[in-house]
């Protein structure tokens, strides 16, 4: 009998917050898909299934981030009850086992907005089918329209508009606007129904659906919620001069994200004026 799975913990995901004030974590998009996608994926991949009631082999944390080796990893060493993250914190336990840990090589906890940044890094990188531009336009790339260095998924209904520029994995969904002349760069998800505009550049970054970046912008490590709208020359500095890492401010405290580069974590229909 196949080992099987359960999730548990808070939902509250206050971390997270304002993203996860109008959606769970679990139905966050990372690449597009939701986190709870990718859990069970990685999860079915290590030979773990679904449980069909309250009892299960394995107990998940519900904001973790997994690979699949390291679950194969874990579940087949029978001397380890708990896989944690670096710091301690628990990813997975296994049900009535004992309390000697193993630390995961590539999973971890989305505690907060910017480790949802590094779980679409991830989810990119592991991705492995892309769609080919040559295969469905084939006119952009013999026009010389676009330039892709990297590896591009483009949603059904997706315009891009002369002088695109793509490095990186990028994905965008379905009936988006892009262009003309904007750059796309690093990990970049681009949700359905989104507009990037003219001399817009978008770079490891997260936009959900419905989301427009129209003019003269730039969005570095960042991730804009759903139906938000940016006025034209809106910058997010994501660089320290001083070259440290970022803090960030969470219910009153700073707490440090461990980026040396991030920018601005935007709520759900959020407009702003232009600069």
């Amino acid at each position: 009998m196949r080992p099987t799975f359960i999730f548990v913990g808070s939902a509250d995901s206050a971390g997270c917050h304002p993203l996860t004030l109008t959606r769970s974590l679990a139905d966050f998009p990372l690449a597009n898909i939701p986190l709870r996608q990718h859990q069970t994926a990685a999860l079915l991949q290590a030979g773990v299934d679904p449980s069909p009631g309250e009892i299960a082999t394995l107990e998940v944390q519900v904001d973790a981030w997994l690979d699949g080796n390291d679950v194969l990893a874990f579940l087949v060493d029978g001397t380890v009850g708990i896989l944690t993250q670096a710091d301690g914190k628990v990813l997975v336990r296994k049900a009535q086992a004992g309390a000697v840990t193993q630390v995961a090589s590539k999973s971890f906890s989305i505690s907060y907005s910017w480790d949802l940044l590094r779980a679409n890094e991830a989810a990119l990188a592991a991705k492995v089918k892309f769609s080919r531009p040559l295969e469905f336009h084939p006119w952009l790339v013999r026009t010389g329209v676009l330039y892709v260095k990297g590896r591009l998924q483009l949603g059904k209904g997706t315009r891009l508009l002369p002088g695109v520029v793509i490095e990186g994995d990028v994905v965008i969904g379905d009936n988006c606007k892009i262009g003309p002349h904007c750059y796309i760069r690093g990990s970049t998800s681009i949700g359905d129904g989104c507009h990037i505009g003219q001399a817009v550049e978008i770079k490891n970054s997260i936009l959900l659906n419905q989301t427009n970046v129209g003019h003269l912008a730039y969005i570095g490590d960042s991730i804009l919620g759903q139906g938000v709208n940016l006025g034209a020359g809106t910058i997010s500095s994501n660089l320290r001069h001083d070259g440290k890492a970022h803090r960030s401010m969470v219910a009153g405290a700073l707490v440090e994200t461990g980026r040396r580069k991030f920018g601005t974590i935007i709520g759900d229909k959020v407009h702003t004026g232009i600069n």
